[in-house]
């Protein structure tokens, strides 16, 4: 029997049920209808701690999320968009990855990487979304055809009054994780073959 693909959520700010938090949770619930395993590493749970390459001791959260990340078939990363760019914290936590530089599928070779922008301009979808790209590249991973940017002023979640969730908004955020997902399996099925 094949193996359920293992997929790692990144996203969210340093303020809990953000934009970002929120679009990463509907792609990760996704996932895990998929028949996924899935881990999430969103706010709190991020390193607080700046990478240092030099410093060899690391926080628990960021032991656990380069864990996950040695181990996992599919990545998630959902940003705010900061001044054209992702998020400080967000680049930090992927800067972790260096600690994979010395495994046998170094940093995220081989996996599929989902791309999720929210931002208050349509301007700054656009270069987050190439800059997160990006790095995902220089990362060795394979970002998804499909990346998913959400207008965050339309509260596309819904809000504190009541409203509802913003259906396509909600669509994107599941085809980025479809995509994902599909890579995953593929990869585990092209690895049991060989």
């Amino acid at each position: 029997m094949v193996r359920k693909p293992f997929i790692v959520g990144l996203g969210g700010t340093t303020r809990p049920a953000s934009t970002s938090e929120r679009a990463l949770q509907v792609a990760m619930a996704r996932a895990r209808a998929l028949g996924c395993e899935t881990q999430v590493f969103a706010s709190v749970q991020l390193p607080q701690e700046p990478y240092d390459p030099a410093q060899v001791e690391r926080s628990a959260n960021a032991l656990a999320l380069v864990e996950a990340m040695r181990r996992c078939d599919g990545v998630v990363i959902a940003t705010p968009a900061y001044h054209g760019g992702i998020s400080g914290l967000l680049k930090n936590a992927i800067d972790f990855t260096e600690d994979l530089r010395g495994d046998v599928r170094v940093y995220l070779d081989g996996r599929a990487v989902g791309c999720i922008v929210c931002a208050e301009g349509p301007q700054a979808m656009g270069s987050t979304l190439a800059s997160l790209r990006a790095i995902v590249h220089a990362l060795r991973g394979w970002p998804t055809p499909y990346g998913a940017t959400i207008n965050s002023t339309a509260r596309p979640f819904g809000g504190a009054g009541g409203e509802g969730a913003d259906v396509l908004a909600v669509q994107a955020c599941e085809r980025v994780a479809d995509e994902v997902v599909a890579f995953a399996r593929m990869s585990i099925a092209a690895a049991v073959a060989a």
